[in-house]
């Protein structure tokens, strides 16, 4: 079975960082362990959006991701200090589906620049579609420093600001 992120992104799978290969690649449930800083909007909107997708709390804290991948796509559960905030993610149409909470969003992937970069193309919330420009403000980035995975979150909203901004280390070993 190939992976999910290496179906969604071909030949270029292979021009990521070495460590972005190998969380990417991996069969079955593993975790993984790093540090993790937290950035939340203020905006009552704002935390509203942040508890409809159960994002983390604001901190500098130990986090713990464990991804289990099968056929059906990939779970992810991640541990920030005493917050779980999972998701499923999964293939359809070459793009990238995540249910996170109540929300799902699609998302276009690239290799670029030595990284991995999400770019929401689609959103849904309960359902209903919501305008793709609205989220011009939500990317996420993955790269390599140091030898280890790194990740770089942000999402921001019309109105709401900043929802969550978090980045942080993994050791994948």
């Amino acid at each position: 079975m190939t992976a999910l992120f290496e179906r969604l992104l071909g030949g270029a799978f292979e021009t990521l960082p070495a460590c972005v290969r190998r969380l990417h690649r991996a069969a079955g449930t593993h975790r993984y362990r790093g540090e993790v800083e937290v950035v939340r909007g203020h905006h009552p909107l704002a935390r509203l959006c942040a508890w409809a997708t159960r994002l983390p709390p604001e901190g500098q804290v130990p986090i713990e991701v464990a991804i289990a991948a099968d056929a059906d796509g990939e779970y992810w559960s991640r541990h920030v200090g005493g917050h779980v905030m999972p998701s499923h993610l999964r293939e359809r149409g070459g793009l990238l589906h995540e249910r996170l909470g109540l929300a799902t969003f699609v998302f276009r992937l690239s290799a670029r620049e030595g990284g991995l970069e999400w770019s929401v193309v689609q959103a849904r919330a309960l359902g209903v579609p919501l305008p793709a420009r609205w989220f011009a403000g939500v990317a996420a980035r993955e790269s390599e420093a140091d030898g280890r995975y790194c990740f770089d979150v942000r999402a921001a909203l019309p109105l709401a600001g900043l929802l969550v901004h978090y980045r942080g280390w993994l050791d994948v070993g």
